[in-house]
Formats: structure tokens, sequence, C-alpha cells
């Protein structure tokens, strides 16, 4: 039996304030579910932290409306750190998150009106869609583009993250794995020039290859439905050598740490994996615990480095205040839940 992508279940987010960044992304992006929050060690993750573990506090919160998470990473045992340089466009590793909306126009004048960092104006992409780029307090940048699927009943025009932007150094070379592993086989754009659409991003006076790349079969999974639909840019600079943005850093360090997919089959991926010339570098053997969630993750770097998480998943919290929690050992993890009991997770509403 081969594994199943259910969908990007979250992208992680290295941040200095855990509390202040989920109330930010809570007012300007709807992200008001917490699935988990917890004070704990990471120690599973000793290639990319060291060699030593360190204390962390994450929140896993997601937007009711549809789309991955966000994973809000804070180092406790030590100060978290950023880039020695700026991050330029097509520099190595994940460049943005995409957020997908209801409404682009719309979005943008009600971040406008909440004073949050807008990079661009209105703008086209390269197929003509609304979009435009905007910073969270910490310099992370967010891509909003016209969302493709909806699941529930959000307090906002965006939903969760439905992509990212990826720097990578040899095109020919990513778009293999994302496409053979990841499922991304089918081109929406490929275009070299120096756009205008990015202008105000930094690096954007460099000409780049753009390719946007979307999955051609629908995913399939338990929690399929509310993650829905993805993209996944990816971004090949000329006129100057990309950087990796993760240089020199650990993994939770400020900016975005990983890409997360919500997978069943672990056995059958890492075979997959083995077999492209990935394999898995962590690998959690069997189940973590973090108090409210439970599962078995993985992660493997793509052909720049940049980290690749899988999860699959075993328990959930449904409804905190009464003790449900969903067991998915329990049933088929490859059918879709059924909608009515993912939507109960709207009553861990955070206002």
């Amino acid at each position: 039996m081969s594994y199943t992508i259910a969908g990007i279940q979250q992208i992680g987010i290295g941040i200095p304030d855990v509390k202040e960044a989920f109330t930010w992304y809570k007012r300007n992006f709807g992200m008001d579910i917490p699935i988990f929050e917890e004070a704990a060690e990471a120690n599973l993750m000793l290639p990319y932290t060291g060699g030593m573990p360190h204390k962390r506090h994450a929140i896993l919160a997601i937007n009711m409306a549809g789309g991955g998470g966000f994973e809000i990473w804070q180092y406790t045992s030590r100060v978290p750190q950023g880039a020695k340089f700026q991050i330029q466009l097509g520099d190595l590793g994940i460049f943005c998150s995409r957020m997908k909306s209801k409404d682009v126009k719309g979005t943008y004048e009600f971040l406008k009106s909440n004073k949050a960092a807008l990079i661009t104006g209105l703008v086209k992409d390269p197929a003509g869609s609304n979009t435009f780029y905007v910073n969270d307090p910490y310099g992370n940048i967010f891509q909003v583009v016209d969302g493709q699927d909806w699941f529930g009943k959000g307090v906002s025009l965006t939903g969760g993250p439905s992509g990212a932007v990826v720097g990578v150094s040899e095109m020919s070379r990513s778009l293999a794995f994302y496409k053979d592993i990841l499922g991304y086989d089918t081109v929406v754009y490929d275009k070299t020039a120096v756009f205008a659409d990015l202008k105000g991003i930094p690096g954007a006076e460099n000409q780049a290859r753009r390719v946007l790349l979307r999955h051609s079969k629908p995913r399939s999974g338990a929690f399929s439905r509310l993650l829905g639909s993805s993209e996944i840019e990816l971004v090949q600079i000329t006129g100057r050598p990309a950087k990796k943005i993760f240089e020199n850093r650990f993994w939770g360090d400020l900016g975005f740490i990983h890409l997360c997919f919500d997978i069943y089959n672990m056995k059958a991926l890492q075979e997959k994996c083995v077999a492209a010339g990935h394999p898995f570098t962590v690998d959690s053997s069997n189940s973590f615990d973090m108090g409210e969630a439970a599962g078995h993750f993985s992660y493997i770097e793509d052909p720049d480095g940049t980290l690749i998480e899988f999860v699959e998943t075993h328990k959930i919290p449904i409804l905190k205040k009464i003790g449900w929690y969903l067991n998915l050992r329990k049933r088929d993890a490859t059918k879709p839940l059924p909608d009515w009991m993912l939507k109960a997770l709207r009553f861990n509403r955070v206002k």
C-alpha cells in the first residue's frame, strides 16, 4: 500500500514570543483555534539543534475556513537567532507562506486598516490573479492569494496557509523532488523575468525563474477536506549567489523553519524517500506525545536542505472542554473525517 498525503498540515514559524505571535496571527489571519499548546524539550531534532536538546514553547493554530496551520515555535532555553544577512528572494529555503483568501482585495484593505506592514500594493501574479505581500511583526513574509477551496466558517477573509514560496538552486532537480515525493505534478506557470509584482520585496530587482506547481490529484486522508489543495512556487535567482536562509542557525530559530504534510503510511513514505535519494534525517519512531496531540513524525531535506516534515496523526483534541479526543488509529485514516466532527473544533476558538 502506498502513502497518502492529506495536505499541508502546517508551516513552522520560529518567533521570539509565542503568545504575542499567536495574538497577531489570530487578529490578522484568523488563526484562532489552537490544536495544541505545549512547553517541553525538543530532544529528537538534534541534527538541527547543534546536537543538544533545547526547550521550547509551541502552539499549533488553525483557521476553521480551511487550509494548513501555523506551528508557532519559540525557544525558551536559548535566544532564537535571526539570519546574519538580509534574506532575499531566491535564497535557499522557505521564503514566504502563501495564505488563501476569499477576497484578496478585501483582505488587503483589512490588513491596511490593521496597520500591518504591507510590502506591495494589490498586484497581479504571473497567472493574472490578484495577490499582495505583507510582513508580520517579525519580518516574515506572507503572500495572500485567491483560495481554491474552503471548509468551514472562519472569522476572517483568509484561511490558513495553502502553500509556500521556496528558493532553490537548480530548478530541474527541485521540480523532480516536489513532483515525485509530494505530488506537485502540474505547472501553472514557468516564467523568467524581473517581476513587477514583486517590487518592494528584497532581491526582486534580480532576474528570477518562478515555477508555480499544483497537484493534479485531489488530496485524500482524514484531514484532506480541512487542509484543502495547495501550491508551491519555486524560485531560482540569477545575478547573485543564493544564500541558505538557515545557514549557521538552528531549526526553530527565527523564520519559516519547515513545511509539514499530514500523511498516512509512514513506512511506505520512508521507502519512497530512500529510493528518491532523500532518506529520513529525523524519525520519531512510532509515536510522539505533545500532551493534547500525538503522532509519528519524520523529516527529509529537499535538494537544497529545506526541511520537509511529515506527520502521521494518531490523536487530536476535538472538544477539549469535555475531553473529546479522536484516536485515528481506530479508523480508516485514508478516508476523510466527517465535516461535522472537524467543525466541532470551532468550540476551541480563542476570541
